[in-house]
C-alpha cells in the first residue's frame, strides 16, 4: 500500500522475513508523488534496512504531461499512447524519477539503497557524462557526481531492449557487474532475448554474470 508508506514498509518487511521476498516493485509515482518526496521515505528506509532492492517500473506520465507533450495531430490516434508509453514517454518519466531520487540526496542519506531499472537504463547511460558536466556536485550539493550514484546504487536490466549499441553504451558506462538479463516476456520475445544474450561480444564469464550471477548477488539467491 504505497499510498500509506509506513504500512507499505511494514508489509515489505513482513513479506521479506516471512515469505522470503527478494525486493519490491513500484510502478512509478506513489499517489502522484515521486519517491523522492519525504512522504515516501519510510519505504526507502526499510528497503535499505532489509537490504532488498526496489524495482522502479515505468508507468505513463501524468495526464497533464500527456496532454501537453504527447497529444498531437497524428495519423493514427493510437500513437498518443505509443509515444507517451512504451515508445518514449514512460522511459523518460522513469529516468526523471531516478534523477529526482539522486538529486534529492536519497542515496547520500541511504547509501546502501539499491534501485533496479529496466530497458538498459531508460536512457540514463547515454546522458551520464552530460549530467555530470551540467549538474556537477558543486552545484547539486551532493556528496558525489550523479554518475557515481548511477554506478553504485542502480542496477540495470535488459527488459526486451535487445539492441547492441545501447547495450554497449550501458556496459561502457556502468560495467558488467550492474547489468542483469531479463526478457520483458510476454511483451517481448523470450527466444529473441536469449539469442541476444548469446550473441553479445563478451567473455563466457561476463555472460554468466549478466545471465544470473549479478541477480544472485543482488537478490541473495
Amino acid at each position: 500500500p504505497t499510498s500509506v508508506p509506513e504500512k507499505a514498509a511494514d508489509e515489505l518487511e513482513r513479506t521479506v522475513k516471512e515469505y522470503g521476498f527478494k525486493g519490491a516493485i513500484i510502478n512509478g509515482r506513489c499517489g502522484g508523488r515521486f519517491l523522492d518526496d519525504r512522504f515516501c521515505r519510510p519505504i526507502l528506509e526499510r528497503a535499505e534496512e532489509l537490504n532488498v532492492p526496489i524495482y522502479l517500473h515505468p508507468t505513463l506520465p501524468p495526464k497533464s504531461i500527456i496532454d501537453t507533450y504527447y497529444t498531437g495531430q497524428f495519423k493514427n490516434p493510437d500513437v498518443i499512447y505509443g509515444l507517451a508509453g512504451p515508445g518514449w514517454g514512460w522511459h523518460i518519466d522513469t529516468a526523471v524519477h531516478v534523477l529526482r531520487l539522486i538529486l534529492s540526496g536519497v542515496f547520500d542519506d541511504h547509501p546502501r539503497l539499491k534501485i533496479i531499472v529496466g530497458h538498459l537504463g531508460e536512457g540514463l547511460p547515454f546522458m551520464m557524462d552530460r549530467l555530470d558536466d551540467r549538474l556537477p556536485k558543486e552545484f547539486t550539493k551532493l556528496n558525489q557526481p550523479i554518475s557515481y550514484y548511477l554506478r553504485e546504487n542502480i542496477y540495470y536490466t535488459i527488459s526486451g531492449f535487445n539492441f547492441l549499441p545501447q547495450f554497449l553504451n550501458l556496459l561502457l558506462q556502468v560495467g558488467v557487474d550492474r547489468i542483469m538479463f531479463s526478457t520483458d516476456y510476454p511483451f517481448s520475445s523470450m527466444s529473441e532475448a536469449v539469442d541476444f544474450l548469446e550473441r553479445l561480444p563478451l567473455s563466457k564469464t561476463d555472460k554468466e554474470k549478466i545471465a544470473h550471477e549479478n541477480a544472485e548477488h543482488l537478490l541473495h539467491l
